[in-house]
């Protein structure tokens, strides 16, 4: 890493590590096509049966997905990629369903081609996964790039929300301010995170996501 401001176009450390944060924020904005608003996580089934009605239920719902489900699963999974384990077939054996499968690698295979066709080398791999293998070269923290996978995560969880309870757009920011530092914990706590820390706890997300998928009218892939 550059310490110091150098000649010609070399550039100062801070600018290098804005770019690379610029580049995760394009990476993980809802302009990468990746097909996330398609995926419910199995929420178009809790609030089908009434699980998920209002702000409050929604806020509840998905704090145990971020602190117990894949949020967390999906934290340890993108750190242990980022430091070169091989962790793909983990991860889709994490996956409780075959629509959860489908969701992780339908994405990840869409974020590795897009990445692909702007020259980078990169697998496909479920989403964390190979969001951990091209973050290798971004000059950021471990937790800064889970904490921004997790917020745009849950940020998709809650426009799905916000389409279907239906929720107001403000209502939906709000659960996403009051989820920030959840997020922010929860990346910290994974950073140095291994394998055996891998669990599962978010069982009524999981089971909502078996039922969807003979649910008989949808909206969402998953």
């Amino acid at each position: 890493m550059t310490t110091g401001m150098t000649t010609g176009m070399t550039t100062t450390t801070g600018t290098r590590m804005n770019t690379d944060l610029l580049t995760l924020t394009q990476w993980l904005s809802p302009a990468f096509p990746l097909g996330s608003y398609a995926y419910s996580h199995g929420l178009e089934t809790a609030i089908s049966v009434g699980a998920i009605c209002d702000e409050a239920t929604l806020e509840a719902w998905l704090r145990v997905i971020i602190a117990k489900g894949a949020g967390r699963n999906d934290a340890v999974l993108l750190a242990a990629s980022r430091r070169g384990e091989d962790v793909q077939a983990t991860a889709r054996a994490l996956a409780g369903s075959k629509e959860r499968l489908e969701e992780a690698m339908a994405q990840g295979a869409a974020f590795a081609g897009t990445l692909r066709a702007m020259g980078h080398h990169i697998s496909d791999a479920v989403l964390p996964v190979a969001l951990g293998e091209a973050s290798r070269a971004l000059e950021l923290e471990t937790h800064e790039i889970s904490a921004l996978y997790l917020h745009s995560f849950t940020s998709n969880l809650i426009s799905c929300a916000v389409r279907f309870v239906p929720l107001g757009q403000t209502a939906g920011q709000r659960v996403l301010a009051r989820l920030s530092p959840l997020i922010a914990q929860v990346a910290q706590e994974t950073e140095a995170a291994g394998l055996d820390d891998l669990s599962g706890g978010a069982f009524m997300s999981d089971i909502s996501a078996m039922q969807h998928e003979s649910q008989h009218a949808r909206v969402f892939r998953t």
